[in-house]
């Protein structure tokens, strides 16, 4: 499911185009769809039945070689630069997994051997040694120490750098990603739009494969995924293609950690990439060969993609809602089961419980109650306010160069003499309240004689 964030952040970057943003907002969500569906049957089912297990456990050999780890192309060339700027310890999230120390604590301070920062002092001569070596970040063998790596560092230090790190990725994404949409749209315009059109209006079974071999070359399918949506933003890949070309980055992206597990001389490892495999294989057998459980995918992405005609603020609040407001939630209510007290597991169930109910209900308003009718509503009077409110400057000066021309043209007075004309004619609206005063009193004498000439008459 996270794994689908990236190109649905590519989609933001469409917003300057309400048709772009529409047609890449729904390519993205139906990737996002789809593996959210496919964890709301798969993952009950292997609960309760465990077939995966099962599957994978009679697949598995007797053992696995060893032998070098299996990087693929992008890693290789991406790697050597990773490492002279930061390089991660995984050895310090395997042993406090298995409890060989309590916490990262025991990892700091950082220390080398006589204070030289590089592979051999800080890593090979620190080997074994109780309170001595790296922490968070670590050595590389081939080019040594990174740049945020220091002797003597603290676990502060580390997680400083950790995150100064992080901020720095996700700006060096953000421009990535915006500037591969904007080079796409400048080189898809014209004749390449139609040639690629026509390229990827292949049958469902050969997109899956295209979609799989593409990941396997790029060794990512947000790669894959994040390429594709700004071609369905221009209108180059249609959205029934989109589907199925993310369905085969699915697949891609399991061959990875599948060659990875062949040479990592774990059995277990092979059964875990053999159960994402065989996870992606059984959603994709679920949710597209039938046309009606197609469309459930098809169709949703379109709404979502509609939603963001009635506002641009739909695809902020879709990536908050489903990337973090849930997976925070449900970790919570995990934490609490999990916490071996009474009194939290009471509290989980209630909350699960509540959860539950809020479900249901928002259900019920949204189908039986216009629920929906009322939110697109909603969405379209703060689209109007908005519209309204982007172009008031403008019907201002607009109106005011009406008002001058209208003022020329009738000769109506100047600001100066407009406040003389407005003391004349409030002194004009406080004499007339007397004379009509008068004239109601006379009225009712005219009123009788008018009455009996009447009755007269009869």
């Amino acid at each position: 499911i996270g794994t689908s964030v990236t190109n649905t952040i590519v989609a933001m970057g469409q917003m300057g185009s309400g048709d772009q943003l529409e047609r890449a907002f729904a390519g993205a969500t139906v990737h996002d769809l789809f593996n959210l569906l496919s964890v709301a049957v798969l993952f009950p089912l292997e609960l309760i039945t465990g077939y995966l297990f099962r599957l994978t456990s009679a697949m598995l050999p007797d053992s696995v070689s060893k032998d070098d780890k299996w990087n693929g192309p992008i890693k290789k060339i991406v790697s050597p630069l990773v490492s002279r700027v930061l390089k991660p310890n995984k050895n310090v999230i395997k042993e406090v997994a298995v409890g060989k120390v309590e916490s990262c604590d025991a990892y700091y301070p950082v220390y080398c051997v006589d204070g030289i920062e590089d592979y051999k002092h800080c890593v090979t001569d620190t080997k074994g040694i109780e309170g001595q070596g790296v922490g968070l970040i670590t050595c590389d063998k081939k080019v040594g120490c990174p740049a945020f790596f220091q002797h003597g560092a603290s676990k502060q230090d580390d997680a400083t750098s950790g995150g100064i790190c992080l901020f720095l990725s996700l700006v060096l994404l953000l421009l990535c990603l915006m500037g591969l949409v904007n080079v796409l749209q400048r080189g898809l315009m014209g004749m390449s739009t139609r040639v690629i059109y026509k390229a990827t209006k292949v049958p469902g079974v050969f997109a899956i494969l295209i979609g799989a071999a593409i990941t396997i070359l790029v060794q990512s399918s947000s790669i894959t995924t994040s390429v594709l949506t700004p071609l369905v933003g221009l209108g180059v890949i249609q959205l029934e293609q989109m589907l199925p070309l993310t369905l085969g980055a699915n697949i891609g992206t399991t061959i990875t950690g599948l060659l990875a597990a062949l040479v990592s001389g774990k059995v277990e490892a092979l059964q875990v990439a053999l159960a994402h495999l065989f996870f992606n294989i059984s959603g994709i057998i679920i949710w597209y060969p039938l046309p009606f459980m197609r469309k459930v995918p098809l169709e949703g992405a379109r709404a979502l993609g509609r939603y963001t005609r009635r506002s641009r603020s739909i695809p902020p609040i879709y990536v908050a809602i489903v990337f973090f407001i849930i997976p925070l939630l449900l970790l919570g209510l995990s934490e609490l089961f999990q916490q071996g007290s009474v009194g939290y597991t009471v509290l989980g169930a209630l909350l699960v419980i509540f959860v539950a109910f809020a479900i249901v209900r928002f259900a019920w308003w949204w189908k039986r109650q216009e629920g929906k009718e009322k939110f697109l509503a909603c969405l379209d009077r703060r689209q109007t306010m908005s519209a309204t409110t982007k172009t008031l400057p403008e019907d201002m000066q607009y109106l005011k160069a009406k008002v001058g021309q209208l003022m020329e043209h009738t000769g109506l007075p100047e600001d100066e003499e407009e406040g003389v004309e407005v003391e004349a004619l409030k002194s004009v609206d406080e004499e007339k309240p007397l004379e009509m005063s008068d004239a109601t009193e006379e009225e009712p004498l005219d009123m009788t004689a008018t009455d009996t000439a009447d009755s007269k008459g009869e």
